[in-house]
C-alpha cells in the first residue's frame, strides 16, 4: 500500500475543515495538544485501497478530504459496496484489531490518523472524545437505517436525488453554508460508483441524471460540478421533506 504523509498548509487543527464534525469537535486545547502528539496525515490516490477486509488496522482516523468506499467481498467474489465514508467521517473502530470492510479512496483521499493504542487509551481517560464518537456511531447508524429505506423501495430517480442530497448536505456542513435555496458542490462519485452504491445499472444512473437535468432540478457543468437551484425540489425529488426527513 503506497502512502505519502501531506504537508498541510495549517499544521495544527485550528484551521482544520473538518474540525466541527470530526471526532475531535468537543476537544479543549489541552486534548487537543495530546491528539496532536499521537496524529499523523496519510494521502491515498484515487482507486487506492486504504485497508483490506480483515487486515490488522494500527490506526484510527477522520477523513479530511475526498471519499472512500467500503465495501465486503463474498466468498464467491461478488462484492458488495455497502457504505460510503464522506469528510469528517470515522475510519476503523478502536477496540476491534481487524478491518471489517474494503476500504479504497475513490477519489483523492487525506485522512487525519491517529495511532491506535494510544488513541484507545486517550478514549478512557478523554470523555470528550468517547462522547462524539458515541454520538457519531448512532447517527451513522441512523443514516444506513435510512439508507436500507433508499435501497428497499425508493425508485432509481429518488435513489439519484437521495445520493446528491447526502453529498450536498455533507458538503454544506463542512462548509458551514447553508443547505436552503441554491447550493453547488463536486460530485466526487463516477457514475458507474453511482450504480454500484444504489444498486442501479450505469445506464440508469446516465439516463435519471439526465432527466434531472432537463427538469432543472439540477444543472451540471462536465459530469462532476452540480449545481442544485433549490434543495427543496431535490428533497421533494427524494421524497424527503424540507428538514430532510423522510416523508411518511
Amino acid at each position: 500500500m503506497l502512502t505519502h504523509d501531506l504537508s498541510l498548509a495549517t499544521p495544527d487543527c485550528s484551521g482544520c475543515p473538518i474540525r466541527h464534525r470530526a471526532v475531535c469537535a468537543r476537544c479543549d486545547s489541552d486534548e487537543l495538544a495530546l491528539l496532536e502528539e499521537i496524529k499523523y496525515y496519510r494521502s491515498f490516490e484515487a482507486g487506492q485501497t486504504v485497508i483490506w477486509s480483515g487486515d490488522r488496522m494500527d490506526f484510527v482516523g477522520s477523513v479530511v478530504s475526498g471519499i472512500a468506499t467500503l465495501t465486503q467481498t463474498m466468498e464467491d467474489g461478488r462484492t458488495q459496496m455497502v457504505g460510503l465514508l464522506l469528510p469528517s467521517d470515522f475510519v476503523g473502530r478502536p477496540g476491534r484489531d481487524g478491518a471489517a470492510y474494503d476500504v479504497v479512496a475513490t477519489s483523492d483521499l487525506v485522512m487525519c490518523c491517529f495511532r491506535k493504542k494510544p488513541f484507545e487509551q486517550m478514549m478512557e481517560t478523554t470523555p470528550h472524545i468517547a462522547q462524539r464518537l458515541l454520538q457519531m456511531t448512532l447517527d451513522e447508524l441512523d443514516a444506513a437505517r435510512e439508507w436500507m429505506l433508499v435501497l428497499g423501495r425508493k425508485t432509481a430517480r429518488e435513489k439519484i436525488a437521495s445520493l446528491l442530497a447526502i453529498i450536498g448536505r455533507r458538503d454544506a456542513s463542512i462548509q458551514s453554508t447553508s443547505v436552503q435555496g441554491r447550493i453547488v458542490f463536486d460530485l466526487p462519485l463516477t457514475r458507474e460508483a453511482m450504480a454500484d452504491y444504489l444498486g442501479l445499472t450505469l445506464e440508469t444512473v446516465s439516463r435519471q441524471v439526465s432527466a434531472l437535468k432537463r427538469d432543472g432540478v439540477i444543472e451540471l457543468q462536465g459530469k462532476r460540478h452540480v449545481t442544485v437551484p433549490d434543495f427543496s425540489r431535490l428533497l421533494e425529488e427524494a421524497g424527503d421533506d424540507a428538514d430532510g426527513g423522510l416523508l411518511v
